[in-house]
C-alpha cells in the first residue's frame, strides 16, 4: 500500500531558554496544540488515528515516561490508539514518519500520527547523564565526542574553510529574514503557539563582516574530550553563528493509506548508518540510499531541505554534488531557525511541503543527519 501525507505541520522554533517563547509549555501542550491544527485542516481525521510516533532525543525529566503516550492522553487521542516514543538522535522526527509510512505500507494503520517534540528549555541536552557520554571502553573511533567537536574534526578532515561557512551562515539567515515576510507560502503549516508566530532564532542583522568577526567557539569544549580524541588537536573553525541554536519545537504529520486529501506521496525513505568518528555524514548515505531507491536524481529535486547539522554539513552538500543552490533550504536553515533535536526532521518535512506548494513544484527531498553515524531521507511527491 502507498502511504501518503494527508498533512503535516509545525510550531515555531523558540529560544531554548527559561524566557524563550515556548518555554511556559510542556512538550505534550506543543504536540496537543498541532494535533488540533492538524485535525481541523484535515476535517477530524487527525483524533481518528490509530497510533502516535514521536521522536525526542532526551527522554527523561517532562520528555520521559514515554513522551508520546503522555501526549496521546493529554491531547485525549483514542484508547485504542497506539503511541510510542523513538530516539535516533537528531533525525529522530524524519525516522518516526518513515516508521508511519511503514505501518501503512504492510498495513498495519490506516493512519498514523508521527514527527518528534524536544522542549530543550526544560529537559537540557545531555541531561539524560548516559554512560556512553564518558565510557572510555569504546575504541577511540566509536567514543563519544559532542557534535560541535565532531563538526570541527569533519571541517578540518575535508579542507572546509572558515569562509565558505561563513558563507552559509549569511545566506540561512538572509533566507531565513526574507521567509519570515507577513504572509509568506514558505510558513503555510507553521502553527502560531503561545504568541509566537515566528522562527525565534533568526538575526537578521547578520552581515558578512560581523560573521567575519566571531572567533571560533569550541576549542575549550575540545580540550575536555581530549582523551576522547585521541590526543588529536583539531584546528576548531565553527563559530556560534556555525552552530544552530539550541531550540524548543515540535512538529507532526498526519500519515495516511488514502490518496484523497493528501497533500503528498511518500515516494522514498531510507535510514543509514555510517562512520561513527566521522559522525555528521550518515545524512549523505541515506540520501544516495533513498534516491536509489527512488531511481530519482538531485536534478529531479524541486526543492531540497538538507539539515544544516552545522556548517560543515551543508557546505560539504553543495560542494560536492551537482545541486542547484537556489533549490536548497529555499527559506533558510538550521542555522537561523535553530534545532529542536527529536523534532528537527519533522520540522524540515513540514518545511520542504510548504516549499513545494509555494513553487506548485513535484519532488521534494529532505536530509537529516546526526551524531555518531545515523542519517534519514525522504522523498515527496506534491499532489496537485
Amino acid at each position: 500500500m502507498t502511504a501518503y501525507i494527508r498533512d503535516a505541520v509545525r510550531t515555531p522554533r523558540a529560544k531554548a531558554r527559561p524566557d524563550g517563547g515556548l518555554a511556559a509549555l510542556k512538550p505534550q501542550e506543543l504536540v496537543a496544540g498541532l494535533v488540533d491544527a492538524l485535525d481541523a485542516r484535515t476535517d477530524g481525521a487527525a483524533r481518528k488515528a490509530d497510533a502516535l510516533i514521536l521522536g525526542a532525543v532526551t527522554q527523561v525529566g517532562a520528555q520521559g515516561g514515554n513522551i508520546a503516550l503522555v501526549s496521546k492522553m493529554h491531547t485525549g487521542l483514542p484508547d485504542a490508539a497506539s503511541a510510542f516514543s523513538l530516539n535516533h538522535f537528531c533525525v529522530s522526527g524524519l525516522t518516526a514518519i518513515g516508521q508511519a509510512a511503514n505501518m501503512i505500507r504492510v498495513g498495519d494503520a490506516e493512519a498514523v500520527l508521527a514527527g518528534g517534540v524536544e522542549m530543550m528549555s526544560r529537559v537540557p541536552f545531555m541531561s539524560d547523564k548516559a554512560d556512553y557520554y564518558e565510557d572510555a571502553a569504546f575504541p577511540f573511533r566509536t567514543r563519544y565526542i559532542p557534535v560541535v567537536v565532531a563538526a570541527d574534526r569533519l571541517a578540518e578532515d575535508i579542507g572546509v574553510t572558515r569562509a565558505e561557512m561563513d558563507a552559509a551562515a549569511l545566506r540561512s539567515q538572509q533566507r531565513a529574514a526574507a521567509a519570515a515576510a507577513e504572509g509568506s507560502a514558505l510558513n503555510a503549516s507553521l502553527i502560531a503557539m503561545n504568541g509566537l508566530d515566528r522562527e525565534e532564532p533568526v538575526r537578521p542583522s547578520t552581515t558578512a563582516e560581523s560573521l567575519a568577526d566571531m572567533p571560533a567557539a569550541f576549542a575549550e569544549l575540545g580540550e575536555q574530550y581530549a582523551e576522547a580524541l585521541n590526543g588529536r588537536i583539531i584546528d576548531h573553525r565553527h563559530t556560534l553563528a556555525h552552530a544552530p541554536p539550541m531550540c524548543d519545537g515540535a512538529a507532526l504529520a498526519l500519515v495516511s493509506g488514502e490518496a484523497a486529501g493528501a497533500r503528498a506521496r511518500i515516494v522514498a525513505y531510507a535510514d543509514a548508518g555510517g562512520d561513527p568518528q566521522a559522525s555528521l555524514t550518515a545524512g549523505f548515505a541515506a540520501l544516495d540510499r533513498v534516491l536509489a531507491k527512488a531511481e530519482l536524481t538531485l536534478a529531479d529535486m524541486d526543492r531540497i531541505e538538507f539539515m544544516e547539522a552545522f556548517a560543515v554539513t551543508i557546505v560539504k552538500f553543495l560542494r560536492e554534488r551537482t545541486v542547484d543552490t537556489d533549490k536548497v533550504n529555499v527559506g533558510g536553515g538550521h542555522l537561523a531557525k535553530g534545532h529542536p533535536m527529536g523534532a528537527s526532521g519533522a520540522i524540515l518535512l513540514s518545511s520542504l511541503l510548504d516549499a513545494l506548494d509555494a513553487c506548485q513544484g513535484r519532488f521534494g527531498l529532505v536530509v537529516a543527519t546526526g551524531a555518531q553515524g545515523v542519517g534519514a531521507a525522504m522523498i515527496v511527491e506534491r499532489l496537485a
